[in-house]
């Protein structure tokens, strides 16, 4: 099976974690996600990871997504896997976004890894614009 494991600062994952479970099902095991929330210790995080993961073998592949690269709940979270045994099934990219994550989620089992994440990481960049609104006024109404 392929995973998606989101890791945030604050509540990011979970939030995610519940779009995607609006957006694309709820009740997924392929879904899995934890944070570290304010005031919480490197270890409690480090468990949570831990727990998160248990599950996965190495026949399993994970994709790792994680609000800031080189922060430290994706760090972690990165360094756990490699302890696992995990990390030569894992793809790992920060920045996450819905699109991303909604995106991985539907596309993970129609395409091989290295594919996917070309796609997803291109279609989350496209997904970043500034939205305008057209009010119906032009300058020279003013």
């Amino acid at each position: 099976m392929k995973y998606v494991f989101l890791v945030s600062h604050g509540t990011l994952a979970p939030g995610l974690h519940d779009a995607l479970a609006m957006l694309a099902g709820g009740g997924r095991e392929d879904i899995i996600s934890t944070s570290l929330e304010n005031g919480m210790g490197s270890d409690t995080y480090a468990d949570n990871v831990r727990k998160c993961i248990s599950k996965i073998t190495e026949q399993d592949e994970i994709l790792l997504f994680g609000d800031i690269v080189g922060g430290s709940p994706l760090t972690t979270a990165s360094n756990i896997i490699a302890e696992q045994g995990l990390l030569q099934k894992t793809v790992i990219a920060g920045g996450m976004n819905l699109p991303l994550a909604l995106s991985a989620v539907l596309m993970k089992d129609t395409m091989d890894t290295a594919e996917l994440m070309d796609t997803l990481l291109s279609e989350a960049r496209e997904e970043l614009k500034e939205f305008k609104v057209e009010t119906g006024e032009s300058d020279d109404d003013i």
